[in-house]
């Protein structure tokens, strides 16, 4: 409560005690941690780098405590929380169309997406945060079972509609090591060299993102032309033009979940019912 007030006397306002519990609460936390966790000024109160970093794990800490307990209490109905991290992907339909069956048929189960990236997938997955994760691949899922999800997303630029590439049908690996760069955090230069055959020292990179809405105000911006995945921005009415790379590069994605993972009761009726969305139905 005190860093999300920034304050000591409206955190214990909030929490219904005196200003001095508080602080002296805060003065144990930090001797015992043997670590100064804030930087106290005239009005507010400021985290230092362990105390923001302590304040983090803490949340992860609490995050599982709930989805935990909400997965041990449950009714005779399948209940309880599941936490699914996500990249931008199109094969997310299929995730979603099975989220909504098992609502129609478990009400009491409740799914919480989380868009991020492969990397903080990976460390949420490890850490127990996250029970399942949609990657886009290539990915290492040494340590993972997974589902290879369907459909593909091709690779392009996204450039202002005014711009000259905007005007074309396609863009070739020329016109992308020529324009100025937005490029994707995720696999770094290894992805880029591994799916374009280009070389991350030798483009002009003025930015990078891990989520592509981001991506696109930048390029609204003027800073410049992101490559990224189709159909994941809607540049119906906007300022904004989606062009396909020839040669054709797309790429797919999986549901990846940790390997010898005991799924509580909920994830695993999650998991079955994706199951079931990928399974042909006879007529």
């Amino acid at each position: 409560m005190v860093v999300q007030e920034k304050n000591i006397s409206k955190a214990a306002a909030r929490l219904h005690v005196s200003q001095p519990t508080v602080s002296r609460q805060l003065q144990e936390l930090e001797a015992e941690l043997g670590t100064v966790l804030f930087e106290r000024g005239n009005r507010t109160i400021q985290l230092t780098a362990a105390g923001d970093y302590f304040a983090n794990q803490a949340k992860q800490i609490l995050s599982l405590t709930d989805k935990t307990m909400a997965n041990i209490h449950q009714e005779q109905d399948i209940s309880g929380a599941v936490f699914v991290g996500s990249a931008e992907a199109r094969s997310m339909l299929t995730v979603a169309q099975a989220i909504g069956h098992l609502n129609q048929a478990h009400p009491h189960v409740q799914i919480n997406l989380v868009s991020t990236d492969a990397s903080e997938i990976h460390q949420q997955l490890s850490s127990g945060v996250f029970d399942f994760g949609v990657v886009m691949e290539p990915t290492d899922k040494t340590d993972y079972d997974f589902l290879r999800l369907p459909g593909e997303s091709r690779w392009g630029l996204l450039v202002q509609s005014r711009s000259p590439l905007a005007q074309q049908a396609t863009v070739s690996l020329e016109d992308v090591a020529h324009t100025k760069l937005i490029l994707p955090q995720q696999g770094g230069s290894q992805r880029i060299h591994d799916l374009f055959g280009l070389e991350w020292a030798d483009l002009d990179v003025t930015a990078t993102y891990n989520l592509l809405y981001n991506a696109s105000l930048l390029v609204s911006a003027g800073v410049g032309n992101a490559l990224g995945l189709d159909g994941i921005i809607n540049t119906n009415q906007s300022d904004l033009a989606f062009v396909p790379l020839e040669p054709r590069t797309s790429s797919g994605s999986s549901l990846v979940w940790l390997k010898g993972q005991r799924l509580s009761v909920a994830a695993q009726a999650l998991l079955e019912q994706i199951r079931a969305e990928l399974t042909p139905t006879e007529n």
